[in-house]
């Protein structure tokens, strides 16, 4: 064997031996959650997420809707404190799968991840002005559950508060 081979030889084992060290370096950490988030099946999973998830901080990936106009309920209630957790329009859901044009409220309220944000600002602005505002693709909501402003919402909506996915941002789903 000549000397150019044998140097050869000694490259790509060292290229080898590289690669499997960066294989094991690479797989010692976990995923990061904005990589790998959550399906709203997984957030949802055991019924009740502040038990599964507390107020950590979670990446939930989804489809988006909205309804406005077609919503029924209240906006809120007197307690500018909690009236942005506990309004009932406009319904913001994520859901596991893409909802058809024609949903209602019930279907969306049984099927999805409830959604709200503080300033209402988290949210993507409206695909079309009337009807419900679904999206053509996923999207990832960055949030929690367990919301500190769930302690003033009024008692028959309290449980339902602390059940709602608090949103601080959103992003396009990246496959």
């Amino acid at each position: 064997m000549t000397r150019e081979v044998r140097i050869g030889v000694a490259m790509v084992a060292a290229l080898g031996a590289f690669v499997i060290f960066m294989l094991v370096v690479g797989s010692l950490g976990g995923t990061r959650p904005e990589v790998d988030p959550l399906t709203v099946e997984e957030a949802l999973a055991g019924g009740d997420p502040v038990a599964a998830w507390g107020s950590d901080e979670l990446h939930v990936a989804g489809w988006y809707a909205e309804l406005d106009a077609d919503c029924t309920g209240d906006k809120g209630g007197a307690d500018v404190a909690a009236a942005w957790l506990q309004r009932d329009c406009p319904l913001r859901v994520l859901l596991p799968s893409q909802p058809d044009a024609g949903v209602m409220q019930d279907e969306l309220l049984r099927d999805g991840l409830l959604l709200a944000a503080p300033l209402g600002n988290a949210f993507p602005s409206r695909a079309e002005p009337t009807g419900p505002n679904l999206r053509g693709q996923q999207l990832v909501f960055v949030g929690h559950f367990a919301d500190d402003a769930a302690a003033s919402c009024v008692p028959e909506r309290a449980e339902r508060c602390r059940m709602t996915f608090v949103v601080e941002d959103y992003d396009e789903m990246v496959r």
